[in-house]
């Protein structure tokens, strides 16, 4: 197999050098000379994350798809810490992205399975307040392109980023508590009702209202005879209320410039 190199990392103080090739070694360089300094061994399968401390250089990370972590010291070409990302009953989880925490204390790694791990000193309690599983019910929704090749959501003809704030679901689609939704920036203050009722009722197209949870409706209802989801309901008033405020502010603009007053403030 020709070597290939797959990432390229710069130490934290541009004195080392470090390469993933595609023989799973990582390689450290003296980045003056160009000498080949250690061969650092422990991936079994490509590497596609290198990530330096934010202050410290002797210390490098590395991830892969093999479900492995490591950090190393790189002046020493020894391995400090290694995390097998395990995953029960489904093998391990390769893993795509880790990023260190400003102050160096902490690192969150992301995975094929849609997991965040969050490594660093301390306990695990304040992660304990919330749900394992944390989804927006929009993650999976489709989208289509206008006629200028402008990506808009499927339902509500809207660009994404000015659709509603989203809904906080687990990995099923089941809506979380209230509490979380306020979570999500711009439900703060929302009412209750407002947050996604849990349960809703549907009708078959033999005319059984069946009970069902909401969000876990799929894209093909219409194929099959079913009644539109409350959620994509709630959306929609969501969305209608949204241009409703912003055709207004709009207007008032407008009003405003017209008879002189300049540009208007808004409250």
């Amino acid at each position: 197999m020709k070597p290939k190199v797959t990432m390229i990392a710069w130490s934290q103080n541009d004195n080392y050098v470090v390469t993933a090739v595609n023989n799973h070694l990582l390689k450290v360089w003296n980045s003056y000379t160009g000498q080949l300094l250690h061969d650092l061994v422990g991936h079994a399968d490509e590497v596609f994350v290198l990530e330096t401390h934010p202050f410290d250089p002797r210390i490098m990370l590395s991830a892969g798809h093999d479900g492995n972590i490591f950090i190393w010291d790189i002046t020493k070409g020894t391995k400090t810490k290694h995390y097998f990302n395990m995953i029960e009953g489904q093998g391990h989880g390769a893993v795509f992205d880790c990023k260190f925490s400003p102050d160096g204390q902490h690192f969150a790694c992301t995975d094929s399975h849609g997991h965040l791990l969050i490594f660093g000193f301390g306990c695990s309690r304040p992660y304990e307040k919330i749900p394992d599983q944390m989804f927006f019910h929009t993650d999976y929704r489709p989208l289509i392109r206008d006629s200028n090749n402008y990506v808009l959501d499927e339902q509500t003809q809207q660009a994404p980023h000015l659709m509603p704030p989203p809904f906080l679901v687990d990995v099923d689609g089941n809506p979380h508590p209230t509490k979380y939704q306020r979570l999500v920036p711009g439900r703060e203050n929302c009412a209750d009702e407002h947050l996604i009722p849990q349960l809703g009722y549907v009708a078959t197209s033999d005319g059984e209202v069946v009970e069902q949870v909401i969000g876990q409706q799929t894209v093909d209802q219409d194929d099959q005879g079913l009644e539109p989801s409350i959620l994509d309901g709630m959306i929609r008033q969501l969305q209608l209320q949204q241009d409703q405020r912003t055709g207004a502010d709009e207007e008032s603009a407008s009003n405003g410039l017209q008879n002189g007053e300049g540009t208007p403030r808004r409250g």
